[in-house]
């Protein structure tokens, strides 16, 4: 009995090419009480496995999170298995905006202590307890209320090449930062603001809104579905986009494009450009936004030291990385020192929130 994934990338591309077959990119999150985690999991891969599904899935003790790729065919399949299962019957699968069918190579169903970290220790934190779920149409007109504190509830590099009009984009690195930082910024408005938030599938503001109520704060919303699901809902209703830029998304792609501005500039010449690209570097791996004309230049490289070291045989690069672990660089998301135009992020909420 395979309970694990046991090719390559490279194996599973080449038969994902060799079917020639349409596959949707999905996602979905339910936070609910899931008894025996490992026995869980086992199961969702036996399933999804026999029915070619790939993808990163989360399972812990408060629910789970996963992001998906499903052959077209199998979806009618795939959505029946979810509703035999009693809290995913009829969940919401956020379907993207655009589809690669090399979104996700593998099969990977991960038991985790919490399918969104946040550090908190707290027993009677309730994540059940959650905030006022809004739709496309509702969140639209609650933002343009001047009562109404909008809050972007992931890290900064993903809100640098997109975000909502006049939103507060708090400068961190992990959502368990923003969770202090928000409440700290608004603890005198917890009974005469209107706490909006958003966040790329609907999973971080949910617990975030859950989080909030619990310490207090009276009105508490969020945007059902998150970017994902408001963008397929201004399309099919036709409702105004106040959404900028790109979606930052967890697979292959790394982004979808929500609309034609591009509001970030790329960090190592300044030019507009919203493209993440990880360093071709085996050893830095840094994720920054580079344009074309840097990424030929630069061959995909942060930096000229980077070029060098990605110019050597492989053996080299590998006799130099041995004992040294990842760079601290994988860590800093486009804040590395070395690039001369990265955003200069500060912690500070706009004047809607005061």
């Amino acid at each position: 009995m395979q309970l694990y994934n046991n090719l390559s990338n490279k194996e599973r591309a080449e038969l994902i090419e060799k079917a020639g077959k349409e596959r949707l990119t999905i996602s979905f999150y339910k936070y609910a009480k899931i008894g025996n985690t490992q026995i869980f999991r086992n199961h969702m891969f036996l399933a999804w496995d026999q029915q070619d599904v790939l993808g990163r899935i989360y399972v812990a003790k408060e629910g789970i999170n996963a992001q998906l790729s499903v052959p077209a065919e199998n979806f009618e399949t795939f959505k029946k298995h979810l509703d035999t299962i009693s809290f995913l019957e009829n969940v919401r699968l956020n379907i993207a905006v655009e589809h690669d069918n090399f979104a996700f190579l593998k099969l990977k169903v991960k038991v985790r202590n919490k399918i969104v970290a946040d550090g908190l220790e707290d027993e009677t934190f309730d994540v059940t307890n959650k905030g006022i779920h809004v739709g496309a149409e509702q969140f639209n007109e609650l933002i343009e209320d001047k009562n109404t504190v909008l809050v972007d509830m992931r890290n900064h590099y993903e809100s640098e090449i997109g975000h909502f009009k006049n939103a507060v984009t708090p400068d961190v690195d992990t959502f368990r930062e923003s969770l202090d930082l928000i409440e700290e910024d608004l603890r005198a408005h917890k009974e005469d603001k209107k706490l909006v938030m958003y966040c790329t599938g609907g999973i971080r503001c949910e617990k975030a809104s859950a989080y909030y109520k619990h310490k207090g704060f009276k009105n508490v919303y969020q945007l059902e579905g998150g970017i994902i699901n408001y963008v397929r809902q201004i399309n099919e209703k036709g409702l105004e986009n106040k959404f900028l830029g790109k979606n930052f998304v967890f697979d292959e792609r790394r982004s979808e494009r929500i609309s034609e501005d591009v509001i970030a500039n790329c960090h190592q010449c300044g030019k507009p450009a919203d493209l993440h690209t990880n360093c071709a570097n085996e050893a830095c791996h840094l994720l920054f936004i580079q344009c074309n004309e840097c990424k030929e230049q630069m061959e995909n490289c942060c930096s000229a030291n980077c070029m060098e070291i990605n110019k050597l045989p492989y053996e080299e690069q590998k006799a130099l990385r041995k004992g040294q672990g990842n760079s601290n660089d994988i860590f800093k998301k486009g804040r590395a020192n070395h690039l001369p135009f990265k955003k200069d992020l500060r912690n500070i909420f706009e004047s809607q929130s005061k």
